[in-house]
């Protein structure tokens, strides 16, 4: 059985938007747009001067927040829609607007899941 993982140290790496949130190139872009919609990153990424193809500048993703990096984690969990959800500490280190995003996003999408 398939599962998904939003970490307490959210993870970005070297590359660019879409092979953070779809790493095997799995999915459309309409779909990769609509999992940014949801994880509340669409209006961030639109600003990009390459949009999807925007590079994530360092190889930890140190120029987007805390609080962006977890979004980018609830992106690529909201594009696999795994049975089974695990969150270690997920919202440890963000702030409460972001908290409450990520916490009604899971909410929503994830009711079906065993989280």
């Amino acid at each position: 059985m398939k599962l998904s993982i939003i970490p307490q140290e959210p993870t970005l790496f070297k590359g660019s938007v879409r092979t953070n949130l779809d790493p095997l190139g799995l999915y459309s872009d309409d779909e990769i747009w609509e999992a940014l919609d949801k994880c509340q990153l669409m209006a961030t990424i639109s600003s990009l001067p390459n949009l999807l193809d925007s590079s994530v500048m360092s190889a930890e993703g140190e120029n987007w927040s805390a609080g962006q990096r977890q979004l980018f984690c609830l992106g690529r969990v909201l594009l696999k829609r795994n049975k089974i959800l695990v969150l270690d500490e997920a919202t440890a280190s963000i702030d409460s607007a972001t908290d409450a995003i990520l916490q009604r996003i899971i909410r929503q999408e994830f009711s079906e899941c065993t989280h």
